[in-house]
């Protein structure tokens, strides 16, 4: 066997003989991770005009659509908000890899799922590659987890683990992580890209062979994108990342990739002392703790996956002690936040050339899409002309350059979600064509 260093691009696969900050395929910055290769050529690779293919090998037989009337089983959580996102449970002979920052609850969420899994008389072997087997007894007592079916391996060595899973043929199996675990037939270290293809197509292969659950936790960069090749997002039927902000209790938990169910749903969990608990109905605990008389408070409607949101955002205005008055946002895009200000100096005529402008989003949500810019205009000019909004009013809408109003996607729903919790004032595009009208008629 002939190794050799190679350099390989994380997004594309490219191949490189030295380091490069950008990859000439992808044009992808700082993707490319260090990696051994065998370039030892196979014998009588230039007898077999053919490649790879090996004749006298038996054909499979192709079968009917047909004859697929039935569809796998699924392993039912029994945690609605978890079985709703994967479209009824974790499928049999299914590959899961499931992602996120460190200590945001990814090994918290594995322990519930075995949990749950386990009191349906199924069997779960949790392998854990980075902690012991004590460390996640400890876990497990702490969330109340005592069943008898679940049992613990501390392994990394990945031929060791796939002889465990033929042998014991448990319901599920738990992989933690993806990351450390490495073939002895193959070159590098635990974590390089080669290490973690191979690892896990021999994951999805044993998964479609035998028949069995594999649940993979995967590691993240610093950057927030899932560490490792990209093709391993492509090698799994379903790829799960939990989000939140670690100093709140809010978790999200979305699903990117499906291919048993929609990608179009999310899961709210809080997180406790005894771990991860479902929130059926997240707008209560948006709102709880809310002052209904707070200067520079709006409510809106944002919609994750196919479900309706009430958050409250909040702003302050502030003279500046500088020369340039500073711009700052949690949970709400910079750039969007800076665009409204000048949408507001020009078409609202407010003097904010000398404010300081902070914009925070209420319980560690984050808002991505453009219905919140109107409950974002209102709330900093609440703040700025120290009035407060009407309680039970709830801003629906996008703002344009123009200063125009303009209607967003699923309103019906959001302003059906508002209406069903009590907030009968809404300020939607319907009612106000221009910003300077709706906060004129808000802010008295």
């Amino acid at each position: 066997m002939k190794l050799r260093t190679v350099y390989i691009c994380k997004s594309c696969q490219y191949e490189s003989a030295k380091w490069l900050g950008k990859c000439p395929e992808c044009e992808s910055w700082d993707s490319f991770a260090e990696d051994v290769v065998n370039v030892g050529k196979p014998e009588n690779a230039a007898k077999n005009p053919a490649g790879n293919i090996k004749r006298g090998l038996p054909v499979t037989k192709p079968l009917s659509l047909s004859e697929f009337s039935h569809p796998k089983m699924r392993l039912a959580t029994n945690m609605s908000e978890l079985d709703l996102l994967l479209g009824g449970g974790i499928v049999e002979g299914s590959l899961t890899l499931l992602s996120g920052e460190p200590g945001i609850g990814k090994s918290t969420l594995t322990l519930q799922i075995c949990d749950k899994i386990a009191q349906q008389n199924k069997q779960v072997l949790y392998v854990s590659g980075e902690e012991s087997a004590e460390q996640i007894a400890i876990r497990a007592r702490r969330l109340g987890i005592t069943s008898t079916n679940i049992n613990i391996i501390t392994e990394n060595n990945l031929e060791h683990i796939l002889s465990i899973i033929e042998s014991e043929k448990p319901d599920l199996v738990i992989i933690d992580s993806i990351q450390v675990i490495s073939s002895e037939e193959l070159a590098g270290a635990s974590g390089s890209v080669s290490q973690v293809k191979i690892c896990a197509e021999a994951f999805m292969h044993a998964a479609k062979l035998l028949g069995r659950a594999i649940l993979l936790i995967g590691h993240v960069t610093k950057e927030g994108t899932l560490a490792g090749p990209r093709t391993l997002e492509h090698l799994v039927d379903t790829v799960l990342y939990i989000e939140g902000d670690r100093y709140h209790n809010l978790r999200l938990l979305r699903s990117t990739k499906n291919r048993f169910g929609s990608t179009n749903e999310v899961a709210v969990f809080e997180m406790e002392e005894k771990g991860l608990i479902e929130v059926t109905n997240p707008s209560e605990l948006f709102l709880n703790g809310r002052a209904t008389d707070a200067i520079g408070s709006c409510l809106t409607c944002t919609i994750e996956g196919t479900r309706p949101f009430i958050i409250e955002i909040q702003a302050l205005t502030s003279l500046t002690n500088f020369g340039y008055p500073k711009r700052s946002s949690n949970g709400y895009d910079l750039n969007r936040l800076q665009m409204i200000i000048a949408v507001l100096q020009e078409h609202a005529h407010l003097n904010l050339t000398n404010q300081d402008v902070f914009v925070n989003i209420v319980g560690g949500m984050r808002i991505e899409e453009p219905a919140a810019d109107l409950a974002v205009a209102l709330a900093i000019a609440s703040a700025y002309r120290k009035r407060a909004l009407d309680p039970n009013a709830v801003a629906i809408g996008e703002i344009g350059l123009s200063g125009e109003i303009r209607r967003v996607t699923q309103s019906d729903k959001r302003e059906k979600e508002a209406k069903k919790l009590g907030f009968t004032k809404l300020a939607t595009p319907a009612l106000y064509k221009k910003i300077g009208q709706a906060i004129a008629a808000q802010i008295k």
